[in-house]
């Protein structure tokens, strides 16, 4: 998916529903991520976006820097107090610096896999923690049923890669868990999944949609169009559901 940089630079048009519909992460991933003393651990956050992840990891005393491709989401993560530059990861420049952690939330399949893993590598300290992660959305069956002839009728294909609703639980991490192996910079990659509920009413899963760039990429007609029949399968279930996400954490740690 790296290579389709329409997509992967798409989200900046979003910004401001990005920021206020993208659910975060379980504090159960921050607290392995970060380890028990993440008092002025630092960090880089690479594809920060608007700061979600970046946001909880300052909360509990780290000191995030992020890099974000896009100027539009990284204002907004700067209204929050987050350190941003903008830039490509694979062509920043981190002027010398290194980190104790580099992570990527929702972000590091818009990287290349080698070039990533290796500038991770380059980057980080001995010792030191490099944390990719997503949200994989599953919708209750009966709903995950109903949404899968909207998405057939309307737009066939464009959920084929989607996190939001489950399908692309594997297709896309064993690229990145190879890449990291290659480098041989780093420890075995653990992967660990954090199970969370979120209510979702009708409206907030609508805002939230056009934020993902497999949604983004439709034209406008066929957009509007799927979001009224989603809209539709939705009020037919009561207007809102509970979704069962799965936080999907790959991690290694820099050898010394």
């Amino acid at each position: 998916m790296h290579a389709d940089r329409r997509r992967a630079e798409s989200f900046g048009g979003q910004a401001d529903r990005y920021d206020r519909s993208r659910p975060t992460y379980p504090d159960a991933l921050f607290d392995t991520v970060l380890g028990p003393t993440p008092q002025g651990i630092q960090v880089l956050d690479v594809g920060c976006g608007t700061g979600i992840a970046a946001r909880a990891m300052t909360a509990q005393g780290a000191h995030v820097v992020g890099v974000e491709i896009d100027p539009r989401m990284a204002e907004i993560a700067r209204r929050y107090q987050i350190e941003v530059e903008v830039g490509r990861f694979e062509d920043w420049d981190p002027d010398g610096r290194t980190f104790d952690l580099l992570t990527a939330g929702q972000a590091w399949h818009w990287v290349e896999p080698l070039a990533g893993a290796q500038k991770a590598a380059q980057l980080l300290r001995p010792g030191g923690r490099l944390a990719l992660f997503w949200n994989i959305g599953d919708p209750p069956a009966d709903l995950s049923a109903a949404l899968d002839g909207v998405y057939s009728a309307i737009a066939p294909g464009a959920d084929n890669y989607s996190v939001l609703l489950g399908y692309s639980r594997h297709e896309r991490y064993p690229d990145h868990v190879e890449a990291i192996g290659r480098t041989a910079a780093f420890s075995d990659p653990v992967l660990e999944y954090f199970g969370w509920e979120r209510t979702y009413t009708r409206e907030e899963w609508l805002d939230q949609l056009p934020t993902h760039s497999d949604h983004a990429a439709l034209d406008p007609d066929t957009r509007d169009g799927l979001l009224d029949m989603v809209g539709e399968a939705i009020d037919r279930f009561g207007g809102r559901f509970d979704m069962h996400y799965e936080t999907l954490l790959i991690r290694a740690d820099r050898a010394g």
